[in-house]
């Protein structure tokens, strides 16, 4: 029953949304940056010669595959494609390449949660419950509301540029995972934890002590795609440490130093949010 009222206010949610083509009408600019980002490709229906039915990520890193299998039993495939080498290898946390199973309708709805991270509006079933995203890709509608109002009317929809850092840092949580709730532990020597960026920011001294300046905002413009030239990221950084007292010969640039990456697999490699000192080859938790 619950599952019935869920789509069913799926369904008038559904309403709410008018997409990403909609906003592009009237915000070519931000459309045209945004559509370039890893996250407006987070999810795309999977092409040959292509494996699975949808392909889950942008393929900075690597890519999922996904496939129905019956109206009970969702599929994540045991081989990922990875970026680094080109070619297809076995899927992070997976132990064979036989995949996982997930069903359609467990308590847990993890299968659901999958898609709604990679996707934007109400979720919906369609003929032999199929799952149909509203629109594949984190669009305009996830950071910034459904969008109707605002087009019948002229309706102010939210801008995260006006959200504090903690705001911004539990919205873009809600998929990254959101900081630690007082009383939860989180392993700091599990090198995955690392993929979890606002958990780990949210430790560090330069958040904490930033008086709200420093989000996933400051150093991520969200139309934009994602910067790999670390000196705009020293850049950055050089706003509050203009001149910064280092006890031993700088080499490379304040990020490579403070903000390592982390690799939890040969495959993969997460940038170390928790900015901070490190001992050397000790990437996971800073010194101070």
């Amino acid at each position: 029953m619950r599952f019935l009222l869920f789509f069913a206010l799926a369904r008038l949610a559904a309403g709410q949304f008018v997409s990403s083509d909609t906003c592009r009408s009237c915000h070519p600019a931000e459309y045209a940056g945004h559509v370039r980002s890893g996250h407006a490709r987070a999810l795309a229906v999977s092409v040959p010669p292509q494996p699975g039915e949808w392909a889950f990520g942008a393929g900075l890193q690597a890519i999922t595959f996904v496939s129905r299998i019956d109206e009970d039993t969702y599929l994540e495939h045991g081989l990922s494609w990875y970026a680094s080498t080109h070619s297809m290898a076995l899927t992070p946390g997976h132990r064979s390449s036989r995949g996982e199973q997930y069903r359609t309708f467990d308590p847990n709805i993890a299968i659901f949660r999958c898609f709604q991270c990679h996707s934007t509006g109400p979720l919906r079933l369609g003929p032999g419950a199929r799952i149909r995203p509203f629109e594949p890709g984190v669009q305009c509608e996830v950071c910034h509301g459904p969008g109707k109002d605002h087009v019948a009317g002229g309706r102010a929809m939210r801008n995260p540029k006006n959200m504090t850092a903690a705001q911004v840092n539990e919205s873009c949580g809600a998929c990254h995972r959101k900081p630690a709730a007082a009383g939860d532990n989180t392993d700091w020597t599990n090198p995955w934890n690392t993929r979890h960026q606002p958990l780990y920011l949210a430790e560090s001294a330069c958040f904490r002590k930033s008086g709200g300046r420093l989000s996933c905002l400051t150093c991520h413009p969200p139309h934009q795609p994602l910067s790999r030239v670390a000196s705009g990221y020293d850049a950055i950084c050089s706003q509050c440490h203009n001149k910064p007292r280092h006890k031993t010969p700088v080499r490379g640039s304040c990020v490579n130093c403070h903000m390592p990456a982390v690799a939890p697999s040969p495959l993969l490699h997460f940038a170390n949010h928790w900015i901070g000192v490190f001992a050397a080859a000790k990437p996971l938790r800073p010194l101070r």
